[in-house]
């Protein structure tokens, strides 16, 4: 079974009330849609995610927890902790944005096959994903395949 590493935007589009925004409406349908398919992956979130998913509305926050009760949690090591300083430095992804490097460095240093996103400012973009993986492939480190539920939702039946 493929594993995939949910990062804190999945779980919070997932909690959060409808949307009037076309385009975060759609996110969160489809985000719903993808969720409703998760029995075909093993799923996994880092202590980060639980952390920023506590964080804001108490009444959001308890929805996101909610959501993650029975996955996997995986402790962010030492390896991903260096790997995210590695990718901040190599300017993969920008000084302010450490946490999105930890998510990345997190799936990858576990050797996560996804690692699921609508974060597409500093992870799943066409500039930022061609980079991070051949950044991992010659440290020889298998990276994840970043994508966004849309992007996985087409790998199922």
């Amino acid at each position: 079974m493929k594993t995939v590493y949910l990062e804190t935007s999945i779980v919070s589009y997932l909690a959060a009330r409808p949307s009037r925004d076309i385009v975060v409406a759609a996110h969160q349908q489809i985000t719903h849609d993808w969720w409703h398919c998760r029995g075909e992956y093993e799923l996994v979130v880092s202590e980060l995610v639980v952390t920023e998913a506590s964080r804001g509305d108490a009444e959001a926050a308890a929805r996101r927890l909610t959501a993650l009760k029975g996955i996997k949690r995986l402790a962010l090591s030492e390896q991903a902790r260096f790997l995210a300083r590695q990718l901040v430095t190599a300017k993969l992804v920008p000084d302010s944005a450490i946490a999105d490097a930890l998510h990345i460095a997190a799936a990858a240093a576990s050797g996560i096959d996804f690692l699921l996103t609508w974060n597409c400012a500093h992870i799943a973009n066409a500039i930022t994903r061609p980079r991070v993986d051949e950044w991992f492939r010659v440290r020889g480190i298998m990276p994840p395949v970043i994508c966004t539920p849309e992007e996985l939702l087409g790998n199922l039946p």
